[in-house]
């Protein structure tokens, strides 16, 4: 495949060069990490925030509402919703183009959370191919008016025994979604094995009029070439390879157009990310709440690194800018990038059944709503 045909992936109007998304990841895609990714990426590619629920928007809910905040020159603003009541998306989609909160609106349908799938939510819902298809028309009809572009996320299936993704992605197709993404492991498989990348070359070719993208162990940027050579999509989704490596999308940029890669950045470099990190989630949720969610990134950034178990520490437990400025300078500038930091990092875990709700797998053509499933906090 050409670097000229990895880069001609459009998502209803706009053109996404290069072909990457950043996935939505809960308590990770706020305004802050976003903004930080597109510093190193192109403008041009789309940048996801945090899922955000149908029935929180709908309720106009003052966290939620806060979540879906976008930087001023952050377009298109991307948004992911979770639901699963086709009148509560629409609603949803409707207030959210009224009010001109989002160029782009994605549905979740890939998170394996026990607490999501159990009420017949996330990598559950496709399994249910008509309400799926209501959900997917509801959500289409409601952006048209303002052209606001629809795409869905989902997974294989459940499991081996009940994979739903080439119905999934023809449902979407006929609907009127304008992409797909497909994260390449089953619900049951969580985050632990190998992607199969051959179920998106499959998805590919049974989806033939809307983009196809894959997602699933992109670690590095030859790990995006070969899965667009390998499957033939037309784009790739990032999710945990970007975790403290929010310049991976300059390395996607660079491989994706046939460009030399930029330089991996020595522990010095990687120290000023990192306060730049902790610098713009202070200005988007205050210092104090900035320092407490920045710690879940430290091990994530100093991954590899020769940084000691009491510096380690003390960057887990950061609880204002001026401390974090201070740990940062005790780094040793000059350590290189470690190698073997390419590789998983974030959630992995184990395989195990999938929690779902009573009788769910009884009948897939049943179009009911699964009760209680859309009463969840945003962001997962």
């Amino acid at each position: 495949m050409t670097t000229e045909a990895m880069t001609k992936l459009r998502i209803g109007p706009y053109p996404v060069d290069p072909p990457v998304v950043l996935a939505p990841m809960a308590g990770i895609t706020n305004l802050a990490f976003r903004k930080l990714c597109r510093e190193f990426g192109s403008p041009t590619s789309i940048y996801v925030c945090e899922m955000i629920t149908a029935r929180a928007v709908v309720e106009r809910n003052e966290k939620t509402l806060h979540m879906m905040s976008f930087d001023a020159d952050e377009h298109p603003r991307s948004m992911q919703l979770y639901g699963v009541d086709p009148d509560t998306l629409g609603e949803a989609v409707r207030i959210i183009v009224g009010e001109g909160w989002a160029d782009h609106i994605d549905l979740n349908l890939g998170c394996p959370v026990p607490k999501v799938t159990r009420l017949g939510g996330g990598a559950a819902l496709p399994y249910k191919r008509t309400l799926f298809r209501h959900i997917v028309r509801a959500m289409v009809r409601a952006a048209e008016p303002a052209g606001v572009p629809i795409t869905l996320k989902f997974r294989i299936g459940i499991d081996d025994a009940h994979r739903t993704y080439l119905d999934a992605g023809r449902i979407a197709e006929a609907e009127g979604a304008r992409a797909v993404a497909l994260h390449a492991r089953t619900a049951a498989q969580r985050y632990s094995g190998e992607a199969d990348w051959t179920a998106i070359a499959r998805l590919k070719e049974a989806v033939t009029s809307i983009p196809v993208l894959g997602n699933g162990d992109i670690f590095s940027a030859d790990d995006a070439v070969r899965m667009m050579a390998a499957t033939g999509c037309d784009g790739v989704v990032v999710g945990r390879g970007c975790l403290g490596r929010p310049w991976l999308f300059a390395e996607l940029q660079a491989a994706l157009r046939g460009e030399p890669l930029p330089a991996a950045p020595d522990l010095g470099r990687v120290g000023a990310v990192l306060y730049r990190h902790g610098a713009l989630l202070s200005e988007h949720l205050g210092e104090d709440k900035a320092m407490r969610d920045l710690r879940k990134h430290m091990a994530w950034y100093l991954m590899g690194f020769p940084v000691g178990a009491d510096l380690r520490r003390a960057f887990a437990t950061v609880d204002s800018l001026a401390r974090l400025q201070d740990l940062v300078g005790q780094l040793d500038p000059t350590a290189p990038f470690p190698k073997d930091a390419e590789g998983p990092r974030g959630r992995q875990g184990s395989p195990g059944k999938v929690a779902l709700p009573h009788g769910w797998l009884d009948d897939p053509d049943d179009p009911a709503v699964p009760r209680a499933a859309d009463v969840m906090h945003s962001g997962g």
